[in-house]
């Protein structure tokens, strides 16, 4: 088992990814997230400069906020810095595009997107359609090595649905699923193989990571204790707020069973705000802090449902339980207030005894 950081990509605090290499972590996601963290590619040409092994990519960049050869360019470009241990990450962009007030990307614009990328990123030409013209593109004078597709950039592609999955075994070379979101491991690849066997792809050396909430508890600690609850309460509402609009953008439905207590509390603040604005503050404290007025919401239940947590023998259990489901790595996003102590706990209590 590889164990990853999705890193809240702040620039000036770019020092926490040769941390984690330091510790003995095998990647650093950075984070995607225009419009309240800084700029990925920024912070991942500074990763590359001050790193020697851990292996640097997106955790996952935004199909809907560059078109694909601008994705394909800037990945490539870190490549240079970081041969051989470049990745790209890719997403629709479930919160990157609601926080601008619009959906992510469809199936078939993801798809499209997907197939762009590969073909660039594969040293190829590929087929690009803009402004309703479509016209076939490859970079120019890669002998000048101003990027680098070569070593081969492996491509991680996000999904939590069927038909996503299915994307990541027909384009990508692994997998970003979600748990509990995106199920279980073995359906997970069950829809890879499926859109690999559609696209006339094997899905040899396929690598798939899980993003999740992590948390080591004290002996006799509870779930809600005022550590976890400061620790991962952003977190588990982060998770709130992506189900909310989800369920909000589908017309109704009910919410997972380990939000139901907290469900109609949720939506009557929520309520309290004009819905053209809704999505700013939906989202205005987004895997950062705490929201005041979400506090009293987070509860053991929901934190359950949504974070990895217990003592150390018992999430070295469910990891190698994971492991032997077809899972290659855990990827999880700590809080920039807590970070540092965060990956260290881990490193120490779980990694370290794997």
């Amino acid at each position: 088992m590889d164990f990853g950081v999705c890193v809240a990509s702040k620039i000036d605090e770019v020092g926490l990814v040769s941390h984690l290499e330091n510790l003995g972590y095998s990647h650093a996601w950075i984070a995607d997230t225009q419009m309240i963290w800084s700029d990925c590619y920024a912070v991942l040409a500074l990763a590359a400069q001050q790193t020697r092994s851990i292996n640097i990519g997106t955790g996952v960049s935004v199909a809907g906020t560059r078109i694909a050869p601008v994705t394909a360019n800037s990945i490539a470009t870190i490549n240079r810095l970081a041969p051989g241990r470049t990745f790209l990450g890719l997403g629709t962009g479930n919160t990157a595009m609601r926080l601008m007030g619009h959906r992510p990307f469809t199936m078939n614009e993801y798809e499209d997107y997907l197939r762009v990328v590969r073909d660039l990123l594969t040293g190829g030409e590929a087929e690009f359609t803009w402004r309703d013209r479509t016209r076939p593109i490859r970079f120019l004078m890669q002998e000048y090595d101003f990027l680098a597709v070569d070593p081969s950039i492996p491509i991680y592609v996000s999904g939590f649905g069927p038909r996503s999955q299915g994307l990541a075994g027909a384009y990508g070379d692994g997998l970003v699923f979600s748990i509990p979101r995106g199920g279980t491991v073995s359906r997970a690849l069950e829809n890879a193989k499926a859109g690999a066997e559609k696209a006339g792809r094997t899905l040899d050396d396929f690598y798939t990571t899980a993003l999740t909430n992590v948390m080591v508890l004290e002996p006799g600690e509870a779930l809600d204790s005022e550590r976890v609850v400061k620790t991962v309460g952003p977190a588990a509402m982060g998770s709130v707020h992506y189900i909310y609009d989800k369920i909000s953008e589908d017309g109704g439905g009910e919410p997972p069973q380990f939000v139901r207590s907290i469900w109609k509390e949720f939506c009557d603040l929520m309520d309290q705000t004009p819905p053209e604005r809704r999505h700013l503050r939906v989202h205005d404290s987004h895997y950062t802090f705490l929201h005041p007025e979400e506090a009293r919401m987070v509860n053991a239940e929901l934190i359950q449902g949504c974070v990895l947590a217990g003592q150390p023998e018992e999430l070295i259990e469910r990891l190698r339980g994971l492991e032997k489901e077809g899972l290659n790595q855990i990827m999880f996003l700590p809080l920039p207030d807590h970070q540092y102590r965060i990956v260290e706990d881990f490193a120490r209590r779980v990694m370290e005894r794997y």
